[in-house]
């Protein structure tokens, strides 16, 4: 079963209809680091992330991993690791994975430009919350409760259609 963001403030996934925000700048095939756009295309997506210090385990078919202080998500067009999880490194830019707000406390990768990144055509494109439907650097933003019922639906097949 496939999660479908119909347009630029509807997630669907089964017979659920969840309202969610997108890139500032609306969604794009022509994704490009930074254009706070949401990728247009059809995308694995990948293991959960959560802070564990903040929630417990979500009931969910997908693995989990524990978000930890030095964990973050390469967006350094000059890196080898563009658009791959990292431990953190000065010398290498990054989208912190442990945040002081709520947003990151669930997040799900979205597999765009990632099986092969081709440097500066966007990174660390998430699932993550939202309270606020406020629009994203190019994420897609849900409410903690509507991820809740969504990591409960998805398994490790299921992908993410963005028109």
């Amino acid at each position: 079963m496939n999660i479908i963001i119909k347009n630029k403030n509807t997630l669907i996934y089964d017979q659920f209809k969840f309202k969610c925000c997108l890139g500032k700048n609306g969604t794009s095939s022509k994704k490009t680091e930074g254009d706070k756009k949401t990728p247009v295309g059809n995308y694995k997506i990948g293991n959960l992330f959560y802070r564990a210090d903040k929630n417990k385990r979500p009931i969910t078919k997908i693995k989990c991993i524990k978000i930890k202080k030095n964990m973050g998500w390469c967006n350094d067009i000059k890196s080898k690791k563009y658009n791959k999880l990292i431990k953190i490194n000065n010398k290498i830019k990054y989208e912190k994975m442990y945040r002081r707000d709520y947003k990151y406390n669930f997040v799900l990768p979205i597999y765009y430009n990632f099986e092969k990144p081709i440097s500066g055509k966007g990174s660390a494109i998430f699932i993550h919350l939202t309270k606020n439907y406020k629009s994203t650097a190019g994420c897609i933003a849900i409410k903690k409760k509507d991820m809740l019922i969504l990591l409960k639906c998805i398994n490790k097949s299921s992908r993410i259609i963005i028109h």
